[in-house]
């Protein structure tokens, strides 16, 4: 599949809503998005059309990706693979060699993404104490993670 073309703007603070908005649609946490450290972006094609929004936590060389959410209309044609890819280089940029993420349904997509599955005790403990790790996301959500240096 070609790589999809993707503008990702910082997401503005008075933004948040929306993102709060299509989080809750999708079914995943919300309750922490005015939170400043957490990075957001609004993601959209070359051509203008809404995508969606992802965001980083940052821990000294460790990053947390989260709230990923593709706008229904743009599912499953690879909108969301391009997403990560672009926080991946986000998180390069930031210095960052491992990106982790908690999912409870999504362990095949991050898999296909290169993903791979962890222990939560082996997170490093700054993004274990994270709010989104440590109280927001389900026990149960499985942790994963990739290399990126």
């Amino acid at each position: 599949m070609p790589r999809r073309r993707l503008l990702a703007t910082p997401l503005a603070a008075w933004e948040r809503d929306g993102l709060k908005a299509a989080l809750l649609k999708a079914r995943l946490p919300a309750d922490d998005v005015r939170d400043a450290r957490v990075l957001f972006w609004r993601f959209e094609t070359v051509e203008d059309i809404p995508v969606g929004f992802g965001g980083l936590e940052i821990h000294g060389s460790d990053a947390l990706l989260r709230s990923l959410v593709t706008l229904p209309p743009l599912r499953q044609i690879g909108m969301g693979a391009a997403m990560v890819a672009t926080l991946e280089t986000e998180a390069r940029a930031r210095n960052c060699h491992a990106i982790y993420l908690l999912t409870a349904s999504d362990a095949k997509f991050f898999g296909r993404l290169g993903y791979g599955p962890c222990a939560r005790s082996d997170v490093p403990e700054a993004v274990r104490g994270s709010r989104q790790f440590a109280e927001l996301c389900a026990p149960t959500a499985a942790a994963m993670v990739k290399r990126i240096g």
